[in-house]
């Protein structure tokens, strides 16, 4: 019989700037222990649905994040997002983007297509049409996209998604989890140093 890898929860929103910010170390992370654990990506839902546009004391708030994180770890952000676009605190359109091309297997493909159009190229994921041209980018079976993204089952999967992500103690994001022969331990997120966070996992499995 197979021994089951333990296994490491990523508890992330596509829109979640500090995501964006921690990709450089958190892909380090996934090259090191790929081997030794199952990488599972668990969607948190930072925001739900809303067609109300965002206060521009909230633009003002979430803009002066990028700033911080750009200032802390050196991550570019196109601040023509807030000109360019009416902004809505919701990711929910981008986290169902997500669920839909994981049916076709390209969950990373669409993250990093997500994260790219909207951290760099001022583009609103928030917005159907937006992630309908980035699934046509990165080659994906559109028709079927489509109908995945509006589809009931997409979104009950995403709320199933979200409940399992809190259960485990994921509300904010990023977060990280190693579960193994039952137990789970919450391994603390170092945005700077890999090393780190991967000899913590390693001395947790």
């Amino acid at each position: 019989m197979p021994v089951l890898k333990p296994k490491l929860y990523y508890v992330y929103d596509p829109m979640c700037s500090w995501c964006w910010g921690y990709k450089p170390v958190w892909n380090q992370i996934k090259q090191a222990v790929t081997d030794d654990v199952e990488i599972i990506y668990v969607l948190g839902g930072l925001a739900p649905d809303t067609d109300e546009p965002m206060p521009e004391m909230m633009q003002a708030q979430i803009a002066s994040h990028w700033k911080k994180i750009e200032n802390f770890l050196g991550s570019k952000f196109n601040y023509e997002f807030w000109t360019d676009n009416t902004p809505r605190r919701a990711t929910y359109p981008a986290c169902r983007a997500i669920v839909a091309a994981r049916a076709q297997d390209a969950e990373q493909a669409m993250l990093d297509a997500i994260q790219v159009a909207y951290y760099t190229q001022a583009k609103n994921p928030s917005d159907n049409s937006v992630l309908v041209a980035l699934a046509k980018n990165i080659g994906l079976d559109i028709p079927q996209f489509e109908t995945d993204l509006l589809a009931l089952k997409t979104h009950q999967a995403l709320l199933t998604e979200i409940r399992f992500a809190r259960s485990i103690g994921g509300s904010s994001f990023p977060s990280l989890f190693v579960v193994r022969e039952g137990k789970q331990v919450e391994i603390p997120v170092d945005y700077k140093d890999a090393e780190v966070t991967i000899e913590l996992i390693r001395s947790v499995i």
